[in-house]
């Protein structure tokens, strides 16, 4: 009589889904916020403003009672840094505090487990005008904002995450608004991973000081990795994807998991002039802020082939368009499948990047981001029927489930997006979330809350303990 066989995914695996606090809260200057950089960049044409978004800062209640009729374990959210210090220092915002008290204690009533990050893409403005993380300062303002976090959350909070996608806003801050390059700089490259340092060291000192004050949390910082493959056999076309891969993916969880940089990003800097002083002290700062976790946020692989000279992409967001002279350029992938939107669709890439970050770090990982933006459409009966969105989350379980029987540890799965939300490039019109929120770009209408189809299955799937990934029958579905 064969043994039965242990399930993949364990009772206290962490099935939930992930927001961002400026792309779903909205009440962009309600209660003593201040402006952020997201408040005052400028939105893509034709998309809506940040001031709204899903108006989950006055909807929380509902919205949370909705995930937990989902049955989710956890939600992963972030606090905007102005609603806790309106100007990133200086004087705390108490119904801020009191805000993100309301929403922790709402999660934990339905046994939800909050997930927070601290900081997604929203940089204080008043920070920015200071120099941002150009400047030294930025890693004890960021210590400081962690400080006050902990000091009010952390006997609620178990797990934390540092600064969101920070590879992202190293490589296409320019993109989606992140970054604030200095009038006066002659080295733009520099300058970004001068940027970068400041955020590793400022992680770094989070990570410690977490450890200090919330001994029973845990803290990882939570990139953007997309594991890179070359586009031919080549070994030129080998050692960009080398090239790529150090530049957008290990050099920023080298330096948080091992507290040292990678070695092919040092080159790469000293070649460009680039290169800026790492002091001992600097060195002893990574060392001492080592991650309990790594959280991965992941959509699409890349590709990459040798450098050609011969042409001059621009990059068009996160995902599409990358490269560095006499490094590598990323190409299109002629083996997937593509998103209306261009993005393409790499479940087995997914299973291969959460192998290649267990290989390399031995932490266990947790997935913050995976999801599929699409159009959805609101039928008059109010059912939204999004076939896609099941099909893109079904195969990346699929896949990680393999990566977990592999060997991997994963503690949890937390797509992109809990209910929709206001997408950095396409605003509404582009949705993620397994609610639907009844509005469009410029017209508010009832923003009332409806379950799309995946809202259903992703039900299931919580309820079968992710065994069963099949969609559910309409009387299992609608009970």
């Amino acid at each position: 009589m064969s043994e039965k066989k242990e399930p993949v995914f364990s009772k206290d695996f962490l099935w939930g889904a992930s927001t961002s606090a400026y792309q779903v809260e909205g009440a962009h200057l309600e209660d003593g916020k201040g402006l952020s950089c997201q408040d005052v960049k400028e939105v893509p044409k034709g998309t809506s403003l940040l001031d709204v978004c899903a108006d989950h800062y006055h909807r929380f209640k509902e919205d949370i009672a909705l995930m937990a009729e989902m049955g989710m374990k956890a939600y992963r959210f972030s606090i905007a840094w102005t609603r806790i210090l309106p100007q990133g220092i200086g004087t705390v915002n108490q119904k801020g505090i009191d805000h993100y008290h309301e929403v922790i204690q709402e999660c934990l009533k339905y046994h939800i487990e909050p997930v927070i990050s601290m900081m997604q893409f929203d940089m204080p403005t008043h920070l920015n005008e200071l120099g941002g993380w150009s400047k030294r300062d930025s890693i004890d303002w960021f210590v400081n904002y962690a400080r006050i976090l902990f000091e009010n959350f952390g006997d609620s909070v178990t797990y934390w995450q540092t600064i969101a996608e920070q590879n992202t806003m190293a490589l296409a801050g320019t993109i989606i608004g992140t970054t604030v390059i200095p009038d006066d700089c002659d080295n733009i490259l520099k300058e970004q991973y001068i940027q970068n340092h400041h955020m590793l060291l400022a992680q770094a000192k989070v990570i410690q000081l977490c450890h200090e004050m919330c001994p029973h949390a845990k803290i990882g910082s939570a990139p953007n990795i997309a594991l890179v493959y070359p586009a031919t056999c080549k070994p030129e076309d080998v050692l960009a994807a080398q090239n790529m891969n150090a530049i957008r993916n290990w050099l920023y969880l080298d330096v948080a998991v091992y507290g040292q940089y990678n070695a092919i990003v040092l080159s790469f800097l000293k070649k460009n002039d680039a290169l800026f002083e790492i002091t001992e002290e600097d060195i002893q700062t990574f060392k001492q802020g080592k991650p309990d976790y790594i959280g991965l946020n992941y959509y699409v692989s890349a590709t990459a082939k040798q450098y050609t000279h011969k042409t001059h992409t621009i990059a068009l967001d996160q995902q599409n368009g990358m490269q560095e002279k006499d490094m590598y350029e990323s190409v299109h992938n002629e083996y997937l499948m593509k998103s209306e939107y261009g993005w393409e669709i790499d479940p087995v890439g997914f299973r291969t990047t959460i192998r290649e970050l267990d290989s390399r770090y031995h932490l266990p990982i947790m997935v913050t981001e995976n999801g599929f933006g699409s159009a959805d459409v609101l039928e008059t009966d109010g059912s939204v029927h999004d076939p896609y969105r099941i099909e893109y989350l079904k195969l990346h379980i699929e896949q990680m489930k393999l990566a977990m029987e592999d060997g991997c540890q994963v503690i949890g799965y937390l797509p992109w997006s809990a209910i929709d939300l206001i997408s950095t490039h396409n605003g509404i019109s582009k949705r993620y979330g397994f609610i639907y929120v009844d509005r469009d770009e410029f017209d508010l209408r009832t923003m009332n809350r409806y379950r799309k189809d995946s809202f259903y299955w992703y039900r299931h799937v919580i309820e079968t303990q992710g065994e069963d990934l099949e969609y559910p029958t309409e009387s299992e579905a609608k009970r």
